[in-house]
């Protein structure tokens, strides 16, 4: 999980909460806003999804209240609260496995889900050559950790085996260069690129340059 920095809301989204109601529906949502929304919150992540990293794109996306409309109405169209999950608007039952936003669907717990708003979400977790996402040796955090990566099903065999891939391709890369090489491989790879994307598994990337290099 990285870190996600909020920035300011689209100016559309800014006038159409001085229209909205507390009965206003999402369902309702302006769509040029909504897709005003979209751009931003996109770019705010690189077009990684804010939980497991995956590439995402306006078609394989769609807009998660990190804390659940359902529960927190008075949020429904605060920015602050608005982030982007992998699996588009289309596929609340899709035939791949179900994770992330989807998967968490009305769940929250204020003490067990970690935030990727928060800026030290990353330490909540450690990576595996094999590919899996497990908690931190800090026991502080464990609980927290291990509840977030079952209820986003964060494990499933399908992001095991992309991680897995991204952390060979890191190990392969890095093999015969020399450590100041190795540092600028590793700054190329954290940065966004000219469209303004961060590699897809961010987190797995930070994670294993920081552990071996």
């Amino acid at each position: 999980m990285k870190h996600i920095e909020k920035g300011s809301e689209p100016k559309s989204l800014t006038s159409y909460n001085k229209k909205v109601s507390a009965n206003t529906k999402w369902k309702s949502f302006n769509r040029s806003v909504k897709n005003d929304t979209y751009d931003s919150i996109l770019h705010e992540q690189g077009y990684i999804c804010c939980y497991c990293g995956i590439r995402i794109s306006r078609r394989k996306c769609h807009i998660e209240h990190f804390r659940p409309k359902s529960k927190y109405t008075h949020l429904t169209f605060d920015y602050s609260n608005l982030i982007s999950s992998c699996q588009g608007e289309d596929e609340q039952r899709p035939t791949k496995p179900v994770h992330c936003g989807h998967k968490k669907g009305g769940w929250f717990d204020e003490d067990l889900m970690i935030s990727p708003l928060d800026p030290n979400c990353s330490s909540y977790f450690r990576y595996t050559g094999a590919g899996e996402i497990l908690p931190t040796d800090n026991p502080e955090h464990q609980e927290a950790a291990e509840t977030t990566i079952k209820m986003l099903a964060l494990d499933i065999n399908k992001l095991k085996k992309m991680r897995r891939k991204v952390v060979d391709g890191v190990m392969q890369a890095t093999q015969d260069l020399s450590e100041e090489e190795i540092k600028e491989l590793s700054e190329a790879w954290l940065e966004r690129d000219t469209s303004g994307r961060y590699e897809p598994f961010w987190a797995t990337i930070d994670y294993v340059m920081r552990q071996f290099y």
